[in-house]
């Protein structure tokens, strides 16, 4: 499974980029907003910094806009990812981008009869929030499982990029499912560390050690 952070935060961005588990970065207009800096600024030092996709959301809604917008996001760097909405405009923009070589993150899925249409519209990447179903009390993993089951059954390329994750359960049932890519906050991904057994057997490790009085270098 890939992993990808949901964050705008350069530093955040940089401290895990440099940790080699990073494989992209997602953002959306929401999370610029909080940096209060330039949008496309922002992105072209995230791609400076990750060589694997950084997703870039248009504002725009109507196909001619959502393209015009693209136009101008996918000249900031080679890996940026185009995203767009789960309407007929945006697919409609989906296809034209992949067609012309872009990779294409379409988001706001939370069917899986959306997920089938944007695979047909070529998607890179297709972005069902499982988080937010839980939210209104509907099943979110039940979402990630029915879409891998119905690519799998085709053969789609579309990769299916879980979204709106709240917790590392997310990510280890997504990854038994075999989705291809969780995004994930940064303090989501730092938790996937976390076992108090681990922290205990270090702790013993490490007293054991000290007992000897000897060091390594």
């Amino acid at each position: 499974m890939k992993f990808f952070i949901d964050t705008a935060d350069l530093a955040e961005i940089r401290a895990l980029a440099n940790s080699g588990l990073l494989d992209g970065v997602t953002t959306n207009p929401s999370l610029i907003a909080k940096s209060g800096r330039d949008f496309k600024e922002v992105i072209k030092e995230i791609c400076a910094v990750v060589p694997g996709p950084v997703s870039a959301e248009v504002a725009g809604t109507e196909y001619d806009q959502i393209m015009a917008e693209a136009n101008v996001l996918r000249k900031i760097a080679d890996n940026v990812c185009i995203k767009v909405p789960l309407t007929p405009d945006g697919l409609r923009a989906c296809r034209h981008l992949s067609d012309d070589g872009t990779l294409v993150n379409v988001t706001l899925c939370f069917s899986p009869a959306q997920a089938l249409l944007a695979a047909k519209s070529k998607a890179a990447f297709i972005s069902p929030f499982v988080g937010r179903l839980d939210d209104i009390g509907w099943d979110g993993m039940q979402l990630i499982a029915d879409i891998v089951e119905i690519y799998e059954n085709y053969g789609f390329r579309t990769e299916v990029l879980v979204a709106s994750v709240r917790n590392p359960v997310h990510v280890i049932e997504a990854a038994k499912m075999g989705a291809h890519v969780a995004t994930l906050p940064p303090s989501v991904l730092r938790m996937l560390f976390n076992h108090p057994l681990t922290d205990k057997g270090l702790a013993a490790f490490l007293a054991d050690w000290a007992k000897t009085g000897q060091t390594i270098i």
